[in-house]
């Protein structure tokens, strides 16, 4: 089939002609296909508040809101409405700062086109292009649409779309896609593809469906799972005892009604979402921008990193490499040659990388050119004539197999340059320079070379045992070379194999691989998912549109520095410095936040596993509750709103990916909460020991509760002795006003029954001895595991 009758076959698919469309035709296909734009998908600020709501933890409070307001229990309902709603204003307000992706991707389609309607060329803005149109682009343009070129050539940039890291030539009937760039040239061409139905739309619509599992709401579930367990076993023997004992179930009920607020994490939520934004506001400070609260704490979690090879391990521009000369040449002489027939002013990446090249060896040339051709496609060379002492002197610098036609070369010699060159990775550029006959004067290699801090960047991550594997849309030779050099690895999946593998075999295949090469974007978002599958935490680095789906899966998606806004917006991170070390600090920082949360939420198990199970055996022991459902709600409200500063809170990192074992974290909060409740039934004992009556004793079992609360956060925010690590000043300050206000309220009787202010000093003495013990255990026990 001849280009004409393909282009004819062209021109008839689409039912239009080379003088293009007339404006009622255009007009017509608008409303048959739509614009040339990405749908908007938007969700109103309101009802993204009302969700907040709408999870397991709420439901459980608003439950108790429910059931306080049945018993007539106003002030219990009014605080835990209160703790309700805060928790769910701080989510909203920190989690709303994500811009969206799909409105960041409908603005970047809104560039301007230059179209042929009615017999005229006309400027038009792109949204209004339709499949028939005839269009223009040249040096600079964004490309609007997917066309097929009628007429001219042009080199564009789509490693934003395809990975592809070298610019890529573009003659008559190839496809241009809609969002590469044009560096050269000038054609026409007719629109094929608008909107969701470019490549670019394609992606797009990834982008909409790809989502990162969230895991702070599981670990919350898993957590109130146990304690709910707990508490409704207790509840049940304590109305069944109440029955057998005669006691009456008005009495019962109020108190199970707070046993079961006491075991609702009702502060944890919030608690999770401060530490993050907090954790964020760090991060920021540092460079990196989160957009999504848990990537803060899941980089913690992470042990796999995918890194997009263009624009991200490399600078995303040629290179020279160290040049090969002939025999009789210097590496000087391959550098001037090949400098005299460039042009910098053509924006030709080739051209402008020669003359790079020789600014950074400092190689110049004092003759004067006659004659430039710029770079031709379709001769794949360029060439000058050159005003010299001696005369003239013609000189060529072009692809290899031309050159080698034009120019005398030792044949054998050539080819293996050729080939070892190429079997590295390089793109091989020959020169050639002669007065009546040319001969080779040498070769060129061109790279994209890695970021000076990519090496050390990859060593700092393993050592952090997170696992780096790269990505990228070039071929294998090129990414394992690029690999090996930056310290990954060379063990490359050829990535049709994995595509035709089965889900079992996928999976082997994706996570033993280093080097995945000859990707599309597609795939991307397909090694994330598999990576996911088998159970890891995914890390994924990129800069440009054909990153954003699997940037928008991972659980921590990074947009490096001068992404494109679809990278950005679909990223949960964005880095504002140039290279990759901010990585370290955000893996470090999220470790951090554990390590806080861990403290927390190991606190706040031990303090509800204490105040269940003491109140509910002394009820069995002494025949009467020991404190009242008003001072554990004051309990809750004192101790959580005050544990919340663990999150601003000095910690140390780990050297290893942080994950959240519910399970042992259950069981190492079931052996400290044992000594805690013997402390508990202690402090019991001496209060009757001290002929205290049973108003007294509740509100010196309530100093005991704040007083071990707080001296157990201290127990755990460290592996070593209490005084190994200092705390925050805002953990210490709340602390110390935590126990100034208990010792205040109980001694002059403000919402608790008075009692001495030496009893109280005492039960505080007691608790803090009782911790000096505790601590010498935990050490001893964390030695033995």
């Amino acid at each position: 089939m001849s280009d004409n009758e393909t282009l004819d076959s062209l021109l008839k698919s689409l039912n239009t002609t080379l003088n293009g469309l007339t404006s009622e035709e255009a007009k017509s296909r608008l409303l048959k296909f739509g614009p040339n734009e990405v749908k908007e998908k938007k969700r109103s600020p309101v009802i993204e508040f009302l969700l907040k709501f709408w999870a397991p933890v709420p439901w459980m409070l608003e439950v108790t809101v429910v059931l306080t307001f049945i018993l007539q229990k106003y002030l219990d309902m009014y605080i835990i409405l209160f703790l309700l709603v805060f928790n769910s204003v701080i989510s909203f307000v920190q989690e709303h700062r994500a811009e969206n992706a799909v409105e960041l991707l409908k603005r970047r389609l809104q560039v301007m086109a230059k179209v042929k309607r009615d017999g005229k060329w006309i400027s038009i803005q792109a949204k209004e292009l339709v499949p028939g149109d005839l269009v223009t682009i040249r040096i600079g343009d964004i490309v609007p649409a997917d066309i097929r070129i009628v007429e001219g050539e042009v080199l564009v940039d789509q490693s934003a779309l395809t990975g592809e890291s070298q610019p890529v030539e573009r003659k008559v009937l190839d496809t241009v896609y809609s969002g590469s760039v044009v560096k050269r040239g000038e054609a026409k061409g007719i629109v094929i593809s608008t909107g969701e139905r470019t490549y670019f739309g394609k992606t797009t619509q990834l982008v909409q469906v790809a989502k990162a599992k969230s895991h702070i709401q599981d670990i919350i579930m898993k957590i109130v799972r146990y304690l709910i367990m707990i508490d409704v076993t207790l509840v049940v023997a304590l109305t069944l005892f109440a029955l057998l004992a005669g006691i009456r179930l008005e009495e019962v009920l109020p108190f199970s009604l707070v046993v079961l607020i006491a075991s609702v994490p009702v502060a944890l939520p919030a608690t999770f979402t401060i530490a993050m934004a907090l954790g964020a506001e760090e991060l920021s400070r540092k460079g990196i921008l989160v957009t999504r609260l848990n990537a803060s704490e899941d980089a913690a979690s992470m042990d796999v990193l995918n890194l997009d090879k263009t624009g991200t391990l490399t600078e995303n521009r040629l290179r020279v490499g160290d040049p090969v000369p002939s025999k009789g040449y210097t590496e000087r002489d391959v550098i001037v040659y090949a400098l005299l027939a460039s042009d910098e002013a053509t924006l030709d990446p080739i051209d402008v990388a020669v003359a790079e090249c020789s600014r950074e060896r400092g190689v110049t040339s004092s003759y004067s050119r006659l004659h430039f051709e710029p770079f031709d496609p379709s001769k794949k060379r360029t060439e000058a004539i050159i005003s010299t002492p001696e005369g003239e002197l013609r000189i060529m610098k072009g692809a290899p197999q031309v050159i080698e036609q034009l120019a005398s070369v030792d044949k054998k010699w050539f080819d293996e340059q050729v080939s070892l060159l190429s079997s590295k990775g390089f793109r091989v550029i020959a020169v050639a320079a002669g007065r009546e006959k040319l001969e080779v004067v040498g070769l060129l290699p061109l790279y994209d070379r890695p970021r000076p801090d990519s090496a050390r960047f990859i060593q700092e991550i393993k050592n952090l045992g997170v696992s780096p594997k790269m990505v990228t849309g070039d071929n294998s030779l090129i990414a394992v070379e690029v690999a090996k050099e930056v310290g990954i690895g060379d063990r490359v999946c050829d990535m049709r194999e994995v595509r035709e593998a089965s889900k079992q075999e996928k999976m082997k295949y994706v996570e033993e691989c280093q080097v995945f090469a000859e990707v599309f974007p597609e795939d991307k978002y397909t090694i994330v998912k598999s990576l996911q599958d088998s159970g890891h935490v995914v890390g994924m680095t990129g800069d440009g549109v054909n990153d954003a789906p699997a940037l928008k899966q991972a659980e921590v998606g990074i947009a490096v520095y001068n992404s494109t806004d679809v990278a950005k917006a679909s990223a949960s991170m964005v880095l504002t410095h140039e290279g990759l070390t901010d990585i370290v600090e955000a893996i470090k920082t999220g470790r951090k936040i554990y390590q806080r949360m861990l403290t927390y939420t190991m606190n706040k198990i031990i303090k509800t596993l204490q105040v269940v199970l003491f109140l509910t055996l002394s009820f069995f022991v002494t025949r009467f509750f020991v404190t009242t459902p008003f001072d554990v709600i004051l309990l809750l409200f004192l101790n959580d709103f005050v544990t919340m500063s663990i999150a601003t809170d000095n910690v140390t990192y780990s050297m290893k990916p942080e994950r959240w074992n519910v399970d042992k974290i259950v069981r190492s909060s079931l052996i400290l909460a044992f000594l805690v409740l013997l402390e508990s039934f202690f402090v019991l004992w001496f209060s009757i020991y001290l002929r205290l009556d049973v108003n007294q004793i509740h509100t010196a079992t309530f100093d005991m509760l704040v007083f071990t609360g707080q001296f157990t956060i201290y127990l755990l925010r460290t592996r070593g002795r209490i005084w190994s690590s200092r705390p925050s000043k805002p953990l210490l300050i709340s602390s110390i006003a935590d126990i100034l206000f208990v010792l205040m309220i109980s001694s002059l009787g403000i919402l608790v029954t008075p009692i001495p202010i030496q009893v109280t000093l005492l039960i505080l003495l007691t608790a803090f001895t009782f911790n000096l013990i505790f601590d010498q255990i935990k050490v001893s026990l964390l030695r033995l595991t």
